[in-house]
């Protein structure tokens, strides 16, 4: 969700204590860097969490949060396991996932564009981790299972009492990181405006840019192969989830693509932790838990808007 310059930043202006700011510093590779407005960042939070005064180091903790959910999601659909568990440990109430298998892969493009992406995942958990040093959160317990049925039932992809499984097939595999991968793109631009480093923003915009290219890969595979209808029920069913504005979009119809989402002047839109924490805990209302996190996620920013 987060990148490593943008991550930089947020840890060396503010992080969850002294000992964690010098261990993310040196492991980092920028030790010498002085602090900048600490705090600068303390937006991104959730409304409760902001009113409790969270730290930057909170908020590098609810995006490991998101690539635990992520990367389990990846790696069990491309290599059929999960994380290993010297990647799971920390603080707060670690727990295990439900669900998840191997995706058998038919098309070659399919296959390496899930290899990739759990390449990545993998990476930005191990990043996460070793950067936020004794303050990192354990994983949540994770449901990749009921909450995929929950999220295609509301989304009326299938009808109640039926299952959804988003590893039986390719298709059902796209449909699914669908679900992740657009909300990944609103809550990296969402914090774009609050960071006030120039040079760090370039490197924000640049990040972004690369998450928007795995979500435009997803939308370009789903229209592609014919699955506008089910796309738009998706966005439909995430957009309901996070506030009256429209923050979501579907793929297109038949015979008009639309591989990115913006606004009318051309620009993505921007969700922010708590509106994150809405569509993955699939819940409209101010809540702690549910969806793909059934216990919550772990840290300061855990409350939905």
């Amino acid at each position: 969700m987060f990148g490593k310059a943008v991550v930089k930043d947020m840890i060396n202006r503010s992080a969850e204590n002294e000992t964690d700011r010098r261990l993310f510093l040196k492991s980092a590779g920028v030790a010498g860097l002085g602090v900048v407005g600490a705090g600068a960042l303390g937006g991104l939070a959730s409304a409760p969490a902001e009113a409790a005064g969270v730290s930057d180091g909170a908020v590098l903790n609810f995006a490991l949060n998101l690539e635990y959910l992520e990367a389990e999601f990846y790696s069990y659909a491309f290599h059929g396991h999960g994380l290993p568990d010297s990647l799971t440990g920390g603080k707060g109430n670690k727990g295990g996932v439900t669900g998840g298998r191997q995706v058998n892969f038919q098309s070659k493009s399919i296959y390496n564009y899930a290899k990739e992406i759990a390449w990545d995942e993998l990476h930005h958990v191990k990043f996460l981790r070793t950067a936020l040093g004794g303050a990192k959160v354990s994983r949540p317990a994770i449901d990749l299972q009921n909450s995929f049925t929950a999220a295609a039932t509301a989304a009326g992809l299938i009808q109640p009492g039926q299952t959804f499984d988003p590893f039986a097939n390719e298709n059902n595999f796209l449909l699914a990181a669908f679900l992740f991968e657009d909300v990944g793109v609103t809550a990296y631009k969402g914090a774009s405006p609050l960071i006030s480093n120039k040079t760090y923003l370039e490197a924000a915009a640049g990040i972004l840019a690369v998450e928007a290219y795995h979500a435009g890969l997803i939308r370009s595979q789903l229209w592609d192969r014919g699955l506008q209808d089910a796309a738009r029920a998706i966005s439909n069913a995430r957009d309901s989830l996070d506030g009256k504005s429209n923050r979501d979009q579907g793929i297109g119809k038949a015979d008009t693509a639309n591989i990115q989402p913006t606004d009318k002047n051309g620009i993505a839109f921007s969700r922010t932790p708590g509106q994150v924490l809405n569509v993955v805990y699939l819940n409209p209302k101010s809540v702690t838990k549910g969806g793909f996190f059934p216990k919550g996620v772990n840290g300061a920013v855990f409350q939905s808007a």
